[in-house]
């Protein structure tokens, strides 16, 4: 870090701008990566299905044939 911080010292004012848009550029594109995962908000909502998870995965063939044509 201590690196980062005599190269940024170092550089002209309008330089260092053009760091630091660049650096909140690379936050927003790898940021969102690190918040990503999976979400189970649909957890438990199936518990009421009586089916097995097998049924359903045959069942969602089912209907992605129907809908594919």
């Amino acid at each position: 870090m201590e690196e980062v911080e005599r190269i940024f010292a170092k550089l002209p004012p309008e330089a260092r701008r053009e760091l630091l848009d660049y650096a909140e550029f690379l936050l927003q594109k790898y940021g969102k990566r690190e918040a990503r995962g999976f979400k189970f908000t649909w957890e438990g909502k199936l518990k009421d299905v009586k089916m097995t998870s097998v049924e359903l995965q045959h069942k969602a063939l089912e209907w992605r044939e129907d809908v594919s044509g």
